[in-house]
């Protein structure tokens, strides 16, 4: 019975890995539960072995975006010098290679003008992810301790955020890599 438990639990995993990606890289309106289980190389009918619905599962998919989101930003900041935490956080989400990957990179910014549109279950899962990136954003803040840390990580990272949703938006890539050098630079200005 252990080795069965185990083999759902690590099929559940998987599924909900490639919706992970799967919404990131369409939106919710555009993943498909027949198209997520083709690509983790499931019936569409084992579905419902693993879920309740559709809702179920792009909830646990928004949570494990969220959760990837911020386990790659504390590990980015944990490996960078000490005081450069932040910078290393605002260059790491700025990049050309964030703008040009949303399947992998944060869900807030791939997702964020759908998520009005979500059931409850899945916009509960979106904001514990919010939560945390501006608790991880306010620890490497240098007004970390102060009473204005959490303010300022949330201004922090709505302008990353922002800036990262008006890169991937236009088609120019001059302007998209102006737009993420410019508010690198006033970010990294502010933090100084």
């Amino acid at each position: 019975m252990k080795s069965a438990t185990t083999r759902k639990e690590t099929t559940h995993a998987r599924i909900v890995e490639v919706a992970a990606r799967a919404i990131r890289r369409s939106g919710y309106d555009g993943t498909g539960v027949a198209d997520i289980m083709k690509e983790a190389g499931l019936t569409h009918g084992g579905f419902y072995a693993h879920f309740a619905d559709r809702n179920a599962l792009l909830a646990e998919a928004a949570g494990l975006a969220g959760e990837e989101a911020v386990a790659a930003s504390a590990h980015i900041a944990a490996s960078a010098p000490p005081g450069k935490a932040l910078e290393a956080l605002l260059k790491a989400y700025l990049s050309k290679e964030h703008v040009d990957h949303p399947e992998s990179g944060c869900p807030l910014a791939a997702l964020g003008s759908e998520m009005p549109r979500q059931a409850p279950e899945v916009r509960r899962a979106a904001t514990r992810g919010i939560k945390e990136m501006i608790d991880l954003v306010a620890r490497q803040s240098p007004a970390w301790g102060s009473p204005h840390a959490h303010r300022d990580a949330m201004v922090t990272l709505s302008t990353m955020l922002g800036c990262l949703v008006l890169a991937r938006a236009v088609d120019d890539e001059h302007l998209a890599r102006s737009l993420t050098r410019t508010v690198l630079r006033h970010l990294s200005d502010q933090d100084s």
